[in-house]
């Protein structure tokens, strides 16, 4: 780990792997951090051969124990309100990304931590995670989204429990929650479960699943017969692809399809 690569990409075929590489910082999003993801971003856009990101954390401590506390306190309020604002600049790919986006939680996950896994669309825990946003227990609240997304994923009465009281989950409680999708065994590695798991998705027709994952989100921003008709556009950009034709060849020779995201 290094302050200059404070991320790690790894691609494990269709598949890109982030790192968050502070296991000495419990994987802090200090400013570099945030620089570093940024770029990733830029890097993977239009990415043809893209399946789908997992996001994980060094070591077995924390997946992100949200804002770099020991470099936030030698900044005044106003380099305090441009790195918030660096959350959505740099951050915001990840709850754009056209390919599912997949958080591998391997320990603690606080305040921004917690909000950059609710970027993802999908989150796996490992057994001995624990999940919160402590912020008004500091005196501020979240700043990275926390607010908007917790409840868009737990629903208004959870979210409100979890930021007043502070509260901390741990892995079970999340999965009974809905905050996370899956728990990793103990013993096992999250990684390693996330990318058995999502194996359906890397192998996966990749125009349907970018075309779900745009439906999915516009539900939230739309109204019903508004949302129904993005849901059709986007049905018809399926129909038109290869892949669906590759499908259907498929089922009927009794193979599993060979999808090429044309």
């Amino acid at each position: 780990m290094s302050d200059e690569q404070p991320v790690k990409l790894e691609r494990k075929g269709g598949v890109a792997v982030l790192t968050l590489d502070r296991p000495d910082r419990m994987n802090s999003l200090s400013r570099a951090t945030l620089e570093a993801l940024g770029r990733i971003g830029r890097e993977l856009d239009g990415d043809a051969e893209l399946r789908a990101i997992v996001l994980t954390g060094a070591g077995e401590k924390a997946f992100c124990a949200g804002a770099d506390l020991k470099e936030r306190k030698g900044m005044d309020q106003e380099a305090v309100r441009d790195q918030v604002k660096m959350y959505r600049t740099h951050l915001g790919w990840l709850d754009t990304s056209r390919v599912p986006v997949i958080a591998a939680i391997n320990g603690v996950a606080l305040g921004g931590g917690l909000e950059l896994a609710l970027l993802c669309d999908l989150r796996v825990a490992a057994a001995h995670t624990k999940l919160g946003l402590p912020e008004t227990g500091l005196g501020i609240i979240p700043g990275a989204g926390g607010t908007q997304r917790l409840p868009r994923v737990v629903g208004e009465a959870r979210a409100k429990e979890l930021i007043l009281l502070a509260r901390r989950l741990d892995a079970s409680e999340a999965l009974a929650m809905g905050l996370v999708n899956r728990v990793t065994p103990a013993g096992t590695s999250v990684l390693d479960d996330t990318l058995e798991w999502i194996r359906p998705i890397a192998q996966g027709a990749p125009i349907a699943q970018s075309a779900a994952l745009r439906a999915i989100d516009a539900s939230f921003e739309l109204p019903l017969d508004h949302g129904v008709e993005i849901e059709r556009i986007l049905y018809d950009e399926c129909l038109k692809s290869e892949d669906r034709v590759e499908a259907l060849n498929a089922f009927a020779e009794k193979r599993q399809p060979a999808f090429k995201g044309r």
